[in-house]
Parts: structure tokens; C-alpha cells; sequence
């Protein structure tokens, strides 16, 4: 079919369909739907228009080129095919006219009877509905009227059931809770009687513990207070250092390394409480080196109780009373007991607690000028401790020295019974060598003797000791 034809027939489509749309319009106010389809349909049928007329375009831009290229040969051809195209095209036209005008006629009836058809469902839908809605109106108002009855009756009959219910449960409730209150008075007074009970009971044992407490307490009170007066005693505070530097002594030390209240000098009536026995330079005339113990128990305390105060000027007092009191000792040390050659040249100031040995040293330069202007050591129980282990050592150390000469006579003669104790050994030795050679001859005759004997039956254990007149192993283990 030419092109021209197709065009002129998509132009009176595009037409027909355009008259339909019109028509459709009118219906805008009567369906919602059919307005959505027919502006979908204009909007396709717009797209379409286009397609066909850029299409027309280039299919003309095409036939035009073709047609100037082939011109001038198809000139006469292309006339009289021109001709016929149109008488044909002319004939084609009338006769799409005649079917188009035709079918529109006929679409034009069919779409007045739908909508005719449309506006009377229409009309009788909506009568339908509207004495629907006023039916549906009185029977929902002739229902809520009997549900409004029906409801004020049953709420009637719940009201009174439920205040019978709670009139009885009242009266249930008046009466458990008159049971239970009996119930628990019973046993709270039982209860109350016994946690009573028990707590006067608990009572009476901590007052009697209490009262232990307290006896223990004065006790104490009064190893304290004889504590106290043993330390604030001059005489008792002395001996208890004393006490104390002994026992030290006897725990490190043999008895007859160190002396006590021994005299520093033949002429001297002087004691020292204790002195450590050196070796002299002659093993009958030992060295002793001096031993005191000190304890100014009044200048500490003066001093810590400045010190818990926080009172400098108080603590720089005490601290110099205290300092004034270990030289004083020193130098009654030094002028006492200090004897060379029966005594060291130098003695140790015995502070019986750390903390006024710390205390001593603590003081700038105490130590360093009593030992250089007094000969004196200032020590403390774990620094004397100290100093005795190292003296023990050296005394094991010198012991070991004299007496390695009868370490060496006791070695030689170690040595001469060593080389008899090998010469025993060695015949023992071979003694024993000879034993091991009689025993395997013993044991080659014993298996001889049992290859000899293989074909022999043996007897019964009994008859065996019958015939040879030997024992019962029974009788054996039984002895």
C-alpha cells in the first residue's frame, strides 16, 4: 500500500478518535474512570500522531532523495505511475470515507445507546442506594434503641449481682481477717515471748562476756601500769635493757664467748653489765670488748610527744636534751669501762628499741662524733645482732685455724687405714671370686645331673620325702 495512503488513513483515525474523545468529554461528570481512559487514549493518540508524522518526515526526506536521483531516468515512468497513485489513491480515499463515515455512524448509535443505558443504571443506582442509606438509617436507629434497653437491663441485673457478691464478700472478708488477726496474735505473742526470751538470754551472755572483758581489761590496766612504772623506774628501766642484751647474747653467742658484770682492769672496781671475750694475743688472756645498755626513756617520750603535737620548737628541745643525754652515756662509758689491753679501745651503747635507735641516728652527725671523740658504737637489737653473728663467724673462723694441725694428724691417719681397708678389700674380692666359680661348677653338675635324670618320672612331693627321709616344707616353714 503506498505511503499516502497509509497517512491519509492514520489522519482520518486520528479525526474519528478525536471525535470520540469529544464525546467522551461530555461523560466527565457521570464516571471518574472513563476520564482517566480517555485521557490516557488522547495522550497515546498524541504520541502516535507524532511517531507517524516524524516518520512521514524521514520516509520523505528518503523518497524525495530517491526521486532526484532517479528523476531524470523515471521522469515519463514516474509520471504515469503518478497518475495511477492518485486515480487509485482517489478510489482508495472514497471508499475509506464511505467506511469511516459509516462506522462512525454506527459508533455514534452505539455509544448514544451506552450512555443512555449508563445514565439510567445511573439514575437507578443511585435510587437504589438512597433508599438503601434510609432503610439501613432506620434500622440502625430501631437497633441502638433495643441495644440501649437491652443494655440498662443487664447493667440493672450486673449492679445487683455484683452488690450481693460484695455484700458477701464482706462479710467472708469481716471474718477470715477476724480468724487471722486471732491467728496472729497468738503467734506474735508466742514469737514476742520467745525472741524475748532469747534476747534476754543473749543479753545475759554478752554482760557476762562483757564483764570477762572488763576483768581482762583491768588486768592489762595493771600489767601497764607496772610496765609503766618499771620503765619510768631509773633502776628497773635499766634492768630491763640489761635483760633484754642478755637474752640477745645467749641466743647468738656460747656461754663462754661473752662475760656479765665482769671488772675491766685488775685494779678497777668498775662492772661493765657484759662483755664479749676476744682472743689477746695470748690464748690465756683474752679481750673483752664493753657492753652497756641505756635507755633515757624521759628524753624519747618528751620528744615524741613534741613530735605528735607538731611542735617544732618543743621537738628541736627534746631532740638536743636527748642528743645532750647519748653523749653524757658515751662519756661515762668511755671514762668506766675503756681499759686497753684488757679491754677493746673502743665500747657499744646499747639502745634496747629501734625507734630510739633511729631516733639516735637520725640526729646529724651523733653517731660519727661519739665514736670519734668517745670510742663509742651506738646499736640497736637488730644492728647488735648483726655485729654478734659476724663475732660468731669469726670465732668458728679462728677455731677452724687452731685447730686445723689435729684436722691434718686426724687425715694422715684416715689415710693409713684407707690403704689397709683396700688391701682387705682386694682379698675380699677374690674371695668372693672363688665363691662365684664353686657356685657355677655347681650349677654346670646340677644340669648334668638333671639331663641324666630327664627320663626318670618323677615321684609325688610326699613320696619323694618318704623315700630320701627328707623334711615337710611344712614342717620347715612352721619351725
Amino acid at each position: 500500500m503506498p505511503l499516502t495512503t497509509i497517512l491519509l488513513l492514520v489522519l482520518i483515525a486520528l479525526a474519528a478518535l478525536s471525535v470520540l474523545l469529544l464525546w467522551q468529554q461530555r461523560r466527565q461528570d457521570n464516571s471518574v474512570a472513563m476520564r482517566e481512559q480517555t485521557q490516557a487514549l488522547s495522550e497515546q493518540l498524541r504520541e502516535l500522531k507524532e511517531h507517524w508524522r516524524q516518520e512521514m518526515e524521514r520516509n520523505n526526506q528518503h523518497q524525495r532523495k530517491e526521486l532526484a536521483d532517479n528523476i531524470e531516468r523515471h521522469a515519463r515512468a514516474a509520471q504515469d505511475n503518478q497518475n495511477q497513485h492518485a486515480q487509485a489513491t482517489f478510489q482508495q480515499l472514497a471508499t475509506l470515507q464511505s467506511e469511516l463515515n459509516q462506522r462512525f455512524e454506527h459508533l455514534r448509535e452505539t455509544v448514544g445507546q451506552q450512555l443512555e443505558k449508563a445514565t439510567i443504571a445511573d439514575r437507578e443506582g443511585r435510587d437504589k442506594l438512597d433508599h438503601a442509606f434510609a432503610r439501613f438509617r432506620t434500622e440502625l436507629t430501631e437497633t441502638l434503641k433495643a441495644l440501649g434497653v437491652s443494655s440498662e437491663q443487664k447493667l440493672e441485673q450486673v449492679r445487683t449481682t455484683v452488690e450481693k457478691q460484695l455484700s458477701t464478700l464482706q462479710a467472708d472478708n469481716n471474718q477470715k481477717l477476724e480468724q487471722m488477726r486471732a491467728t496472729v496474735d497468738e503467734k506474735l505473742h508466742a514469737t514476742l515471748e520467745k525472741r524475748l526470751g532469747d534476747s534476754f538470754k543473749l543479753v545475759s551472755e554478752r554482760l557476762e562476756q562483757v564483764h570477762k572483758g572488763l576483768g581482762e581489761m583491768q588486768q592489762l590496766a595493771t600489767g601497764v601500769g607496772d610496765l609503766k612504772r618499771v620503765l619510768t623506774n631509773v633502776k628497773a628501766r635499766g634492768t630491763w635493757g640489761e635483760v633484754q642484751l642478755g637474752a640477745l647474747l645467749e641466743q647468738i653467742l656460747a656461754p663462754e664467748q661473752f662475760e656479765a658484770n665482769i671488772a675491766t682492769g685488775a685494779k678497777s672496781s668498775e662492772r661493765v653489765e657484759y662483755a664479749i671475750k676476744l682472743p689477746g694475743r695470748h690464748d690465756d688472756t683474752p679481750v673483752y670488748l664493753p657492753i652497756d645498755a641505756k635507755f633515757p626513756i624521759e628524753d624519747y617520750q618528751r620528744l615524741l610527744d613534741a613530735q605528735e603535737r607538731a611542735d617544732l620548737p618543743a621537738i628541736e628541745e627534746a631532740g638536743k636534751l636527748l642528743e645532750s643525754r647519748l653523749k653524757l652515756e658515751a662519756k661515762t662509758i668511755r671514762e668506766k669501762y675503756l681499759n686497753p689491753p684488757h679491754t677493746t679501745d673502743f665500747a657499744v651503747l646499747y639502745l634496747p628499741t629501734e625507734g630510739l635507735y633511729a631516733e639516735a641516728l637520725r640526729r646529724a652527725g651523733l653517731a660519727e662524733w661519739l665514736q670519734r671523740e668517745h670510742r663509742v658504737t651506738i646499736a640497736g637489737p637488730t644492728t647488735l645482732a648483726a655485729m654478734l653473728n659476724s663475732l660468731q663467724m669469726g670465732f668458728k673462723t679462728l677455731a677452724i685455724e687452731k685447730r686445723s694441725s689435729e684436722v691434718w694428724q686426724v687425715l694422715g691417719a684416715v689415710k693409713t687405714e684407707f690403704t689397709k681397708f683396700g688391701d682387705v678389700l682386694a682379698k675380699t674380692k677374690k674371695k668372693l671370686q672363688e665363691t662365684v666359680n664353686t657356685i657355677d661348677s655347681a650349677e654346670v653338675r646340677s644340669r648334668a645331673i638333671s639331663r641324666k635324670l630327664k627320663g626318670v618320672e618323677a615321684l609325688p612331693g610326699s613320696e619323694s620325702q618318704a623315700v630320701l627321709d627328707m623334711p615337710d616344707d611344712n614342717d620347715n616353714n612352721d619351725e
